[in-house]
């Protein structure tokens, strides 16, 4: 059965410590780490900070992923910039060795798996999608390899507005990545697929079930991405949680409530109530 786990860009506003014991005490299995300025800044390292946590995690057995997608941490003015699909090469520069500071992190608290995306086109450039796609890849080999050496296992997550945006899209960057394709893993996130209309999340659970390295959970409006408290939005949380129960999916489902760090312990709390209750 999979790991239930929240990600800790919905408990902005805690030290991770403290997120790691208030997520144990309320029944969660696993944390979502996601470095920002609050605690693991890659970019601001404080010794021994990475083995406390990865500790204090194995005595609460929690398992941890890491998450990439801090908003503001490269650059104070632009959120999520830059990304691997800049027209400047400096700027695919730094958010690869941003990543490659993910990636040695991900070893040092001993989580088996870093999330990623691949980031929006440049809004003022108009590049085909097959130069943005050339840049992904470049971009993305030498993450796999470092990945395969630090034994992390890299995953990507299609993200309503960013280049790679569906199931479909990420479908034809692992086909052109050829044989590094199959190293590179699924994060779906069940509430994206209603701002994309691509397919019901339950039934995409079930058809993608043996690419799925990552699940993110959260209820959404169709059309709209906000995310959402299960039972606000238009999510069947009882099918999704059916799919991967059938499917046999093992890995961490956790819940992502990034605008909810105002009330993220109620938060954490309501969300794994209502996955108990969908079980």
């Amino acid at each position: 059965m999979f790991r239930l786990g929240y990600n800790t860009n919905g408990l902005a506003h805690h030290r991770l410590d403290d997120s790691f014991r208030l997520l144990a005490d309320l029944g969660y299995e696993a944390v979502a780490v996601t470095p920002c300025v609050s605690g693991l800044d890659p970019l601001r390292p404080v010794a021994g900070e990475a083995q406390a946590l990865r500790v204090l995690a194995e005595d609460l057995g929690l398992e941890l992923t890491l998450e990439s997608g801090s908003r503001f941490l490269l650059d104070p003015l632009r959120k999520h910039r830059p990304t691997l699909i800049e027209e400047e090469p400096g700027g695919r520069l730094m958010r690869r060795e941003f990543l490659e500071h993910h990636i040695d992190l991900a070893a040092e608290l001993g989580a088996p798996l870093l999330s990623i995306w691949s980031g929006a086109a440049p809004e003022k450039e108009g590049a085909p999608p097959e130069i943005l796609q050339a840049r992904l890849i470049e971009e993305l080999r030498p993450l796999l390899e470092r990945c395969d050496k630090a034994g992390v296992s890299l995953s990507l997550e299609p993200e309503p507005g960013m280049f790679i945006e569906t199931c479909a899209d990420f479908d034809r960057l692992t086909a052109e990545l050829g044989g590094d394709g199959a190293s590179l893993g699924l994060t779906m996130d069940v509430g994206h697929l209603l701002v994309t209309g691509e397919a019901l999340p339950e039934d995409e659970l079930r058809r993608r079930a043996g690419a799925l390295a990552h699940v993110h959970l959260d209820d959404i409006a169709k059309g709209e991405h906000i995310h959402l408290p299960f039972g606000v939005g238009d999510l069947n949380l009882a099918a999704v949680i059916s799919a991967l129960l059938e499917t046999g999916y093992s890995g961490v489902a956790a819940l992502e409530l990034s605008r909810d760090s105002h009330r993220g312990a109620q938060a954490a709390a309501e969300g794994l109530a209502a996955v108990r209750s969908a079980l």
